[in-house]
């Protein structure tokens, strides 16, 4: 059987699933520099970085990095085209999720919920009143979708459900979905976060997009607005969204992705008007072994034919 390298463990029925058909090595950390020749896949998580460094490492037998994961911004892919890699991720799996923790973190921060459920943990509470945890009402609010993908498509379906007015800013424009889900089309982020009550970041983590969120686009946010980011970490500038969420325009944000994992940038976890959650977008049984098969659908196919389902490098 072709020997294959995991980081860490996955689920227990994908971790079967790999184990009927490949060798499965499992280094310590502190091994992924020094790992023997012989296994011919390298599958890391999607929060493994894997830099210029631990491509130029791995052995010479890799030819395939199988990432367990849509994004693939964890991975320095001019390094591995460099050493002649085939780089795979798993897109498409993890859309119903990260839909349903996209509006989960949307009411959580306009109901203020973070805040309600500490008050209640520190044993602060003292019965229902009329001052104090006073939140927006979603229904009938703006929605601004920054990113009309797979996943921001999901977000749009169900905001439906709210009777939220649904805009979108987007590279591509998709006049059928306009049609079907009443959306409206908004050719600027400017414009966009400008008329949003609650903005929702659904784009992939380029150059060009790093810091899309900065100071000067968080002074254009509507007054009172909430920022939602379940995308990828780097889309903000999380000092800068510090002080928007202290001083305004910004009543709140709700965040699953950190410009620096695991680290939160200084002032943040204080914040009261801030759901946090540690990036647990997929982080259900159903999706996380979906993302393993799918992964193993590409080193099927690749051991099989030397061809692979979703390439990107």
């Amino acid at each position: 059987m072709p020997a294959i390298i995991l980081t860490r463990p996955w689920t227990d029925k994908a971790m079967a699933a790999l184990r009927r058909d490949y060798e499965v090595i499992l280094p310590d950390r502190d091994q992924l520099y020094s790992l023997p020749e012989g296994a011919e896949a390298f599958c890391p998580l999607f929060y493994d970085t894997v830099d210029r460094k631990l491509i130029a490492a791995l052995p010479s037998s890799v030819k395939i990095i199988a990432s367990f994961g849509a994004g693939v911004d964890h991975i320095d892919l001019e390094a591995a085209r460099e050493k002649g890699l085939i780089v795979t991720n798993t897109p498409g799996v993890v859309g119903d999720d990260a839909a349903d923790i996209t509006i989960g973190l949307m009411i959580s921060a306009m109901r203020g919920f973070s805040a309600g459920e500490k008050l209640l943990r520190d044993g602060n509470w003292r019965g229902a009143a009329m001052s104090g945890l006073v939140g927006r009402k979603v229904t009938g609010k703006t929605l601004g979708i920054v990113g009309l993908g797979r996943i921001g498509e999901k977000v749009a379906r169900r905001a439906r459900a709210f009777d939220m007015k649904i805009l979108y800013f987007s590279r591509t424009r998709k006049e059928p979905l306009e049609k079907e889900l009443g959306l409206m089309f908004v050719p600027s982020l400017e414009e966009v976060v400008a008329i949003s009550d609650v903005v929702s970041l659904h784009t992939p983590l380029v150059p060009q997009t790093h810091h899309l969120i900065n100071a000067d686009i968080l002074k254009k946010f509507k007054p009172g607005s909430f920022l939602i980011n379940t995308g990828r970490g780097g889309l903000v500038d999380e000092k800068a969204l510090v002080k928007a969420l202290k001083a305004g325009p910004l009543a709140g944000a709700g965040l699953d992705v950190y410009e620096f994992e695991p680290k939160l940038a200084e002032g943040l976890q204080a914040l009261e008007n801030v759901t946090l959650l540690p990036h647990m977008g997929s982080a259900t049984e159903e999706t996380r072994t979906a993302m393993g098969l799918r992964v193993k659908e590409n080193l099927d196919a690749y051991f099989s034919t030397g061809q692979v389902k979703d390439r990107v490098a």
